[in-house]
């Protein structure tokens, strides 16, 4: 929908386009930052006295709190790629209130039915990136709103687990913690979300380079990925990989900086994913800058293959104790956020843009972390077999290993299986 003045002309100069940019951006990060409230404080916490069916009882609720969150993602193939724009902040706020609720339950139900707490918790939070997500896509600035929407993930997941530590020392009971955690997030919430409802709508120069973005029922779904199967294969293999490396330094992050002799405090988790936060939002907003969308994409695909470099710098400099455990982190972090980020900003939205196919960026992200997300809670049915301590770190490290050398290999698929979209050889598809 076109914005108009009180003239009657189209507002899209300059300034109003600025001004909505920083509206969109400062909407969609802050609620996708206070949704991380109501997820990730919990981490903060040990849990280390107690255990469940003869596994720790951290890794049972990361466990349980990931299953949620997966089957999230795989109802959200649907649900998010059909939801209708007018629809999209009441189900925010419906959804994070059924979060909030969960972990009220979790603060007074016993073992072990608090672990089917957590499990309820996940179960409605992994689709709200995708409500958010559809404020921002079909744009000529959506890569840089969707980098900062993505920077408050990295932000929030270390700053979220500011908080909980925060409560933990103030005398916050492991139980409790996360609800009250989530309750400090809910005035921040309402605003951003109301903020949200407010973002104007593509105007026309928009539409005319990145296309129309409309739901999609069944049969547009479909035939998207028939068209597109074996490359989207290679892509979403690389996004498992770089899913399970990128969820166990977040959920296990406190466990990786002991074990690299790291005192942990408060601050540590927000310096570290501040760095990180900053040179992702940085490598991947300014592709808003290419306006040609084949440029772009293939530029993003070397982007996530920069990420996968970084990580093996940072690894070697492990191996050859020649690097410190801060920097290890951080560099790790930003390896594995540059790909995983640039397939959020930039990959399937200039896929789509490249391609001309109509439909929305929320089903395609909805496909990869689906995935992503079923790999990962595979792996964490069998945490209890890892190590511990510094073996877990060089477990870890040889688990990274292997992740950026097949991450290079997906990319160069992706890359063989997308080096001729939009570039004559087909025809645009423009209809339906």
């Amino acid at each position: 929908m076109t914005q108009i003045d009180e003239d009657g002309q189209e507002r899209s100069g300059p300034r109003f386009r600025l001004v909505s940019a920083i509206w969109a951006m400062t909407a969609a990060f802050g609620v996708y930052f206070c949704m991380y409230g109501f997820r990730k404080p919990f981490t903060a916490a040990a849990f280390a006295e107690g255990t469940v069916w003869g596994i720790g009882e951290k890794t049972v609720l990361v466990t349980a709190q990931v299953l949620g969150y997966t089957l999230s993602k795989i109802v959200g193939i649907r649900l998010v790629a059909e939801m209708p724009p007018s629809r999209r902040a009441l189900a925010i706020l419906v959804l994070v209130g059924a979060a909030e609720l969960a972990l009220l339950g979790f603060a007074v139900a016993p073992a072990p039915l608090h672990v089917v707490c957590l499990f309820l918790n996940g179960l409605p939070l992994g689709m709200v990136f995708g409500m958010v997500l559809g404020f921002l896509e079909g744009r000529r600035v959506t890569e840089a709103l969707t980098a900062g929407l993505c920077t408050s993930f990295i932000l929030a997941d270390g700053l979220t687990k500011s908080a909980g530590t925060w409560l933990l020392d103030q005398g916050v009971s492991e139980r409790w913690m996360p609800a009250l955690a989530g309750m400090m997030f809910v005035p921040p919430l309402l605003l951003f979300v109301g903020m949200l409802r407010r973002i104007p709508a593509p105007d026309r120069h928009d539409l005319a380079l990145r296309g129309e973005r409309i739901p999609m029922d069944r049969q547009r779904r479909g035939e998207l990925v028939r068209r597109y199967g074996l490359g989207l294969a290679a892509l979403v293999a690389v996004y498992l990989l770089i899913t399970i490396a990128r969820s166990i330094r977040a959920d296990f992050a406190p466990e990786l900086w002991r074990g690299l002799g790291v005192t942990v405090a408060p601050e540590t988790f927000a310096r570290s994913e501040s760095l990180v936060a900053l040179g992702v939002l940085v490598a991947n907003g300014l592709s808003i800058l290419i306006v040609d969308n084949r440029l772009a994409f293939f530029t993003a695909l070397g982007v996530a293959l920069l990420g996968a470099l970084i990580m093996v710098l940072a690894l070697a400099g492990l191996h050859g104790a020649w690097m410190g455990g801060f920097s290890f982190m951080v560099l790790m972090g930003l390896g594995l956020y540059l790909p995983y980020v640039a397939v959020h900003t930039t990959i399937f939205e200039r896929l789509i843009a490249m391609t001309q196919e109509r439909g929305n960026l929320g089903f395609l992200m909805y496909i990869a972390d689906s995935v992503g997300y079923l790999g990962y809670a595979a792996l964490m049915v069998g945490r209890a077999f890892f190590p511990h301590g510094s073996d877990f770190v060089a477990f870890y490290a040889r688990a990274s290993w292997l992740v950026a050398v097949l991450s290079c290999a997906g990319l160069a698929a992706t890359w063989l299986s997308f080096r001729r979209e939009g570039t004559g050889y087909r025809v645009a598809r423009t209809g339906g």
